[in-house]
């Protein structure tokens, strides 16, 4: 059974995240960027272990973003 994609605010100082991940990105080159954040995306999906929960968070990110969300498909479709 998959859990939802939470959504809701759940740090109680987002201020400290995101001075983190800017900190993480600097002296990086745009190409060393690019990996960390591949990196850091594969380590947190690999994390959440759920590939819905994963498939909507990709859908939510995507939204207002040209092309818009990807269409959805079952996982069991080649």
């Amino acid at each position: 059974m998959s859990d939802a994609l939470r959504t809701d605010e759940r740090f109680e100082r987002p201020d400290d995240l995101y001075e983190m991940l800017v900190e993480a990105h600097r002296e990086l080159t745009p190409d060393h960027s690019r990996l960390l954040n591949a990196k850091l995306v594969l380590l947190l999906a690999n994390h959440v272990g759920d590939v819905e929960v994963i498939r909507d968070a990709i859908a939510a990110a995507r939204e207002g973003l040209a092309g818009g969300p990807p269409p959805a498909t079952s996982s069991g479709e080649s």
